[in-house]
């Protein structure tokens, strides 16, 4: 049987590009060379280009995704998605691809870009009784009056870009004085910004997955961080503990995972996705969920992929073969 052609795109446009190229060497580095033919793609602003063991790039052509290896013009059969925020987190990527008519291994463009749409998720979530933080909406430009945004939230506070991933431009507001420098600082990322109760209680972070249509949830983390909470340093500077499985109650473990496969089932996720909670009075409140995590070594899905028993060889080439499904 011919192999299949895998093209792992990596990078995007936004603040995570370096940790995303980190997952998708990962990635081609995992596959099963035996069952698939492998070809690293770096989807960056300066331009879209296939990247060869030498180093040498060679353009996409964007009208059908296709580029030159060797003597021969490859267009892939699949497309595993290892871009983190914009254009592979947001629904972008996937739209093209669906437009292209080629499978790729993450959540559809309007899936992915309602996740990763943090306000218009806890709308939707919210409707169907998931648990979340109160929530205040500000965009840049609006008159803002933090003791409004204060007596609706309380403190602490968080304050977070709308449209952002791995903490960047998230602050931990403690005072009253330290809610517009934490706009500003969150402005930088997006024009939309959130503000949330700051729940207090364990952090747990828990992967899912589809496996030949059914989804499987993955063995949840627990969230240590030396931080004030689990920031960009805590996440990819080693400044946190990541435990798993997580360090609570087996009945505890079982509702939470129940609770990622209905909100995977309800926002109709493909791929692999990961829940964030935070365990307060025995309820796992909703924070956000991300379809297209981290999937380098030091990030929180591989971890739980092993606690299952798998190798990651073997969980890629299931979304691998997911997405052909």
């Amino acid at each position: 049987m011919a192999k299949k052609h895998v093209a792992v795109i990596m990078g995007g446009y936004s603040s995570e590009f370096e940790i995303s190229l980190n997952s998708g060497r990962i990635v081609c580095d995992a596959l099963d060379t035996g069952t698939y033919e492998i070809y690293p793609v770096h989807i960056l602003e300066t331009g879209w280009h296939f990247v060869n063991n030498s180093g040498d790039k060679f353009p996409v052509n964007k009208a059908n995704f296709s580029f030159q290896v060797g003597s021969e013009v490859v267009t892939p059969d699949v497309v595993f998605n290892t871009i983190h925020g914009a254009p592979g987190e947001d629904g972008h990527m996937a739209a093209y691809f669906e437009l292209l008519k080629i499978p790729q291994t993450s959540s559809g463009f309007y899936e992915a870009a309602l996740s990763f749409n943090k306000r218009d998720c806890l709308s939707v979530l919210k409707s169907f009784g998931i648990h979340c933080a109160t929530s205040y909406y500000v965009n840049q430009g609006d008159s803002i009056d933090p003791e409004t945004i204060i007596s609706v939230v309380g403190l602490p506070c968080f304050v977070k870009p709308n449209r952002a991933g791995s903490s960047f431009g998230i602050s931990k507001v403690h005072a009253i004085e330290g809610i517009l420098p934490a706009l500003e600082k969150a402005f930088e990322e997006n024009s939309e910004v959130i503000i949330e109760t700051a729940l207090i209680g364990t952090e747990l972070s828990v992967g899912a997955y589809k496996r030949n249509g059914n989804i499987i949830v993955l063995p949840p983390t627990e969230i240590v961080s030396e931080n004030d909470f689990f920031d960009y340093e805590a996440k990819y500077l080693g400044k946190s503990e990541e435990i798993t499985p997580a360090r609570v109650p087996e009945a505890t473990i079982k509702m939470v995972q129940k609770e990622t496969e209905r909100i995977y089932k309800i926002l109709n996720m493909s791929g692999v996705a990961r829940g964030e909670f935070i365990l307060q009075d025995d309820i796992p409140y909703f924070i956000e969920i991300n379809s297209a995590p981290g999937i380098s070594d030091e990030s929180i899905v591989p971890k739980q992929v092993r606690a299952a028993g798998m190798t990651l060889t073997e969980f890629f080439g299931v979304l691998v073969d997911e997405a052909l499904r």
